[in-house]
């Protein structure tokens, strides 16, 4: 029995010897054996997406020279608020002075600050932010009907899915991101121009009404939507935001 527990106490402490003599994995210690003095966003910004989920397209920045050559090697690390994760967190810049991460939006609908980090030679650092926007439930469902009923002549962008027809109007339909017009209209008077169409605010009567098709819990979320992705922002009357 005693020759049974020895034997036992001796594979314990091999496990446990092995354990300490372990080495760690490969992780953020990244060595860089470059360093830039600007980071460029090459791709991923300005993406909209939904609340928890992957973005569509990987976040893609570049590490330049003060000359805007591409350098390689250079150690940039991304962070962002709450809830949102990257993968990879941080990365060396490849040949052509890039590092690329798959973003993972926050659990809250809003416009989202990420922030790219690298450094200088001399230590100084070196950011670039981009931002994103992250939609919710209701959101969601504004950017659906917006995709049926309304994109159609207020995007001039055509797509496989969806021919615009933005050029063949004689007056242009405003983007819904064209902040600097939208968000001078009130709720009540998107609420009107969606329901009886554009005369109810002397608009052009191109803009056809949609209240006998659209719900009010609808066009609630098509204006959610609307003033979630207006540039710039859009912020309501009356309301105090809070100063970093």
């Amino acid at each position: 029995m005693k020759r049974h527990l020895w034997i036992l106490f001796a594979v314990f402490l091999s496990f446990v010897n092995a354990g300490c003599a372990r080495k760690p994995g490969p992780g953020s210690a990244l060595k860089p054996t470059g360093f830039g003095a600007a980071l460029v966003e090459s791709s991923g910004g300005k993406q909209i997406g939904a609340t928890g989920m992957v973005l569509a397209q990987p976040l893609v920045v570049q590490v330049n020279d003060e000359q805007g050559a591409a350098v390689t090697g250079a150690l940039v690390e991304f962070s962002g608020p709450a809830g949102v994760s990257f993968d990879p967190p941080s990365g060396l810049s490849d040949s052509s002075g890039q590092v690329t991460t798959n973003v993972a939006l926050g659990g809250m609908a809003g416009r989202y600050q990420l922030v790219a980090h690298t450094s200088t030679k001399a230590q100084k650092p070196v950011e670039l932010k981009v931002e994103e926007i992250a939609l919710g439930y209701q959101q969601q469902v504004g950017s659906r009907l917006d995709d049926k009923y309304c994109a159609r002549c207020h995007s001039p962008e055509s797509s496989a899915e969806r021919v615009s027809n933005y050029d063949n109007l004689e007056v242009k339909p405003h983007p819904f991101t064209e902040g600097d017009t939208l968000n001078k209209m009130s709720d009540a008077d998107l609420t009107a121009i969606i329901s009886h169409g554009g005369p109810a605010l002397n608009k052009s009567p191109l803009m056809p009404p949609y209240g006998y098709t659209l719900s009010k819990n609808e066009i609630e979320a098509l204006i959610a939507y609307i003033r979630l992705i207006s540039d710039p922002p859009y912020h309501a009357a009356g309301t105090v935001y809070a100063q970093k």
